[in-house]
């Protein structure tokens, strides 16, 4: 079973302004004359860390790591103003020209994965293929399924406590109940929400009880943005049209994709990758039977790296086929 490539640093890092308020995050890592690939992050909120270069072999991929609007080391931290689905697009673009990329592949997971199908709707002139995981199409049921009703009934011990934390009288819509607090004016607050909405998620993203996935979720630093922004997200439905992503997949057409899903991903079920994978001609879905959601699972781990090596192979041949 193959596992993460080896600890590298970043060769060159940047801070790219995109907006009078928001300053991105910018890494590159690899070989400098590589396949350009962007690794897209989760949450939305969610930030990289050192271990987002390391699906990826060095000397193949000339590694883009960044951090969304207000995720991570990007800044300002946590911020939602001027922040949503189209402006991120806007911003993966501008990472593109500011960089002289002409094409580049995409990699992205759970609302990572999201933002890559909206980019590549958006620009699949740019896009070299795809390896997604965790596929999240943000479809009303989607939200509905994991912070309403329905993985509260498969991990009902920890639902409990992300339940317990609203009244009575609000829990008929928690995300609503949960952004009035992580938007609220009390500070204290608006931190016991985040750190529970992230463990939330924390706790339902492996199908074996990971303390150090769970650890990370529950960061104060990546609590609170991710919190506050998956939230502000949710409440304006991603600022997507409805079944958006469903709808406009004949924009992929031409584009190759490889979708891995756990087959217990309780974050994202698995009928989110299936519906994608019918709509996709040009994809190859793999289901892995002994992971969830996490992209640290040994399995889609495996599964990823194998999807890197392939996804090269596709676009180095293709390269050869065009000269």
């Amino acid at each position: 079973m193959l596992v993460l490539y080896p600890e590298i640093k970043p060769y060159a890092t940047h801070r790219l302004r995109v907006t009078d308020l928001h300053d991105l995050h910018l890494e590159e890592s690899g070989n400098p004359d590589g396949i350009p690939v962007l690794f897209v992050h989760g949450g939305p909120g969610g930030g990289t860390d050192s271990s987002s270069r390391r699906f990826f072999d060095p000397e193949r991929y000339r590694i883009v790591v960044f951090d969304q609007r207000g995720a991570g080391r990007s800044t300002p931290h946590a911020e939602l103003e001027d922040n949503n689905t189209m402006a991120l697009v806007s911003d993966m673009e501008a990472i593109r020209e500011f960089l002289k990329i002409e094409r580049w592949m995409l990699f992205g997971g759970s609302w990572g994965s999201t933002l890559s199908l909206v980019y590549a709707q958006t620009h699949p002139e740019r896009v070299l293929g795809m390896v997604l995981r965790g596929i999240f199409l943000c479809r009303r049921e989607d939200l509905q399924w994991f912070y309403q009703e329905g993985a509260s009934r498969i991990f009902p011990d920890h639902w409990e406590e992300y339940y317990q934390h609203i009244p009575e009288d609000e829990r008929h819509d928690m995300i609503a109940a949960y952004y009035r607090r992580l938007t609220g004016q009390d500070e204290i607050a608006r931190m016991a929400a985040a750190k529970i909405w992230s463990n939330w998620e924390g706790v339902c993203s492996t199908l074996r009880p990971s303390p150090h996935v769970v650890d990370r979720f529950v960061d104060p630093h990546f609590a609170i943005a991710m919190a506050r922004i998956e939230a502000h997200y949710f409440m304006n439905r991603i600022f997507l049209d409805d079944n958006q992503i469903l709808n406009n997949a004949h924009r992929l057409e031409g584009i190759p994709g490889i979708i891995v899903h756990g087959r217990y991903d309780v974050v994202c079920p698995l009928d989110n990758a299936t519906a994608l994978h019918q709509r996709w001609p040009d994809s190859e879905l793999y289901i892995i039977r002994d992971a969830g959601h996490s992209a640290h699972e040994p399995g889609n781990t495996d599964a990823l790296i194998r999807a890197t090596m392939e996804m090269a192979r596709l676009i180095e041949d293709d390269g050869d086929d065009e000269a």
